[in-house]
């Protein structure tokens, strides 16, 4: 009975050890404090979702290949698309979703 007792120890010593490790490691890997909140990413992340929802219901983009990132609310487009106007169409239909501060308009028009 003693041995259990003793490997039931020995294993919560270990998860807790393994746990203040983990989480050692991932504040010496964080980035540094000008980083954004918990609260800035989850509103990035809803931004980015709402652009996306628009893209891809906006008739006048084919926004197939628009990749979407968002950051401190100014809005990435990446990707390729058929025209330019399809390329003004995207940054046009960003900008105007809510939450948007501004939209870095990376994308390539090509002609597949």
């Amino acid at each position: 009975m003693k041995t259990f007792q003793l490997i039931k120890t020995a294993g919560s010593i270990a998860c807790v050890a393994f746990a203040l490790n983990a989480t050692a490691q991932t504040s010496a890997s964080a980035p540094p404090a000008s980083s954004e909140t918990v609260g800035q990413h989850v509103d990035d992340g809803a931004v980015t979702t709402k652009v996306k929802a628009e893209l891809l219901s906006a008739k006048n983009v084919k926004s197939t290949h628009i990749h979407v990132k968002t950051r401190k609310g100014i809005v990435w487009l990446s990707g390729s698309v058929p025209t330019a106007d399809d390329k003004v169409a995207a940054q046009d239909v960003a900008q105007n979703v809510d939450g948007v501060k501004g939209v870095r308009n990376h994308l390539k028009v090509t002609t597949e």
